[in-house]
């Protein structure tokens, strides 16, 4: 089959991108042609994977995603594919997948966290007035034949702000490709690493991965990690990987935590960081499913994320991780921490994430992608 996939720029860093990489690399290997249309693409180049570019206004941001929107639209009309699959919101797509989630949903819980004032002002940003206005047009596409949402969350956020039938929405949970997670290296990696961020045998390393700082609530982790150290006595330290704004740097000096929290940015393997670390936290105001979680598990670490986050539903509170009630409690983060400090514990919970994690390859999610593909598109 030729396969369209739309994303309007990929990274190797972002969990989108990565799933994208990895859902690419499956599909080519059972014989499918995949076309990329994208505004900018790093991946790799390779036999059947085909790049086409889709020029955007680049600036103000609005104008980006609007006219990616019209763009891939008009691309995509005259071109001669089996299947259009499209991980953006765009006019012209057979299956969406909905990957970043709800942005209305977003917005609500972005509105607990800010001041009035500043919220007011998302309100008539003309970028989330933009993105909104696409998310309702994509969802009352008549052309729409079918909604991927990797949650169940996903999917009642969906039927509830914009109506659609929950018979067109089908969860799809995010694959790994456990190959990539192979811990027969992990010993060597993570004493090297260590050694080299300067994280001592003794010390607890907690481990966040995520661009979109605010988002994935790092401010509650950085206000956590001062309890845990300065009130609790705690030796921890925080490895923060990801693209974010300086802010909060500024705030972990002025908390005191310059020692105490490592800011890596971006990182090109992340699993090596996973491997360095005691304890995967992302405590999440707004998460469809994170990736980086699963990612986490399947390297042996006991995960500590919000009950807003997708991948809560394949987590089993105190078994293989835990699950925040309220991820705006620094409270609630520092005592899950403290119960996973004891050795033992962290230990048999680390080896039930890994076995939690085997039951998301990668392969089974492309299985049930084609599967969908086959029956809303093809026939």
């Amino acid at each position: 089959m030729k396969i369209a996939l739309i994303r309007m720029r990929y990274t190797p860093y972002g969990g989108a991108e990565v799933f994208i990489s990895r859902l690419i690399d499956e599909l080519i290997s059972r014989g499918n042609d995949c076309h990329i249309y994208a505004n900018r693409w790093s991946g790799e180049d390779k036999p059947h994977l085909f790049f086409h570019r889709v020029p955007v206004i680049g600036w103000p941001s609005f104008l980006r995603a609007l006219s990616f929107a019209i763009n891939s639209f008009r691309l995509l009309k005259r071109a001669d594919m089996d299947v259009i699959l499209s991980f953006e919101r765009t006019f012209y797509q057979d299956i969406y997948r909905a990957g970043d989630g709800c942005h209305r949903e977003w917005l609500l819980k972005r509105r607990t966290v800010i001041s009035f004032f500043r919220y007011i002002l998302v309100c008539i940003n003309p970028f989330h007035l933009t993105l909104l206005r696409l998310e309702k047009m994509l969802f009352n596409s008549g052309g729409l034949k079918a909604v991927i949402s990797n949650s169940e969350r996903g999917k009642e956020e969906i039927v509830r702000h914009y109506g659609l039938l929950e018979s067109k929405i089908h969860v799809i949970y995010n694959g790994i490709n456990f190959k990539y997670f192979d811990l027969s290296h992990r010993k060597r990696i993570r004493e090297d690493l260590r050694k080299r961020l300067g994280i001592l045998s003794s010390e607890t390393a907690l481990v966040f991965v995520g661009s979109g700082f605010e988002r994935k609530g790092l401010k509650v982790l950085v206000n956590a990690v001062g309890c845990m150290i300065k009130d609790n006595g705690f030796s921890v330290k925080l490895i923060v990987i990801g693209k974010g704004k300086r802010k909060y740097k500024r705030l972990s000096k002025r908390l005191g935590l310059e020692d105490n929290i490592l800011f890596t940015g971006p990182v090109d393997d992340v699993r090596d960081y996973y491997f360095c670390g005691d304890i995967f936290v992302l405590p999440s105001l707004y998460e469809p499913f994170s990736n980086a979680c699963l990612e986490a598990m399947a390297c042996g670490l006991p995960v500590v994320t919000s009950r807003v986050n997708g991948v809560s539903e394949v987590i089993t509170h105190g078994e293989d991780g835990y699950i925040l009630d309220d991820p705006k409690d620094v409270l609630e983060i520092v005592k899950a921490v403290d119960l996973l400090l004891n050795e033992e514990r962290r230990k048999n919970m680390g080896e039930k994430a890994r076995d939690t994690a085997m039951k998301y390859p990668i392969e089974k999610n492309v299985d049930k992608t084609l599967s969908l593909i086959c029956k809303e598109v093809i026939n």
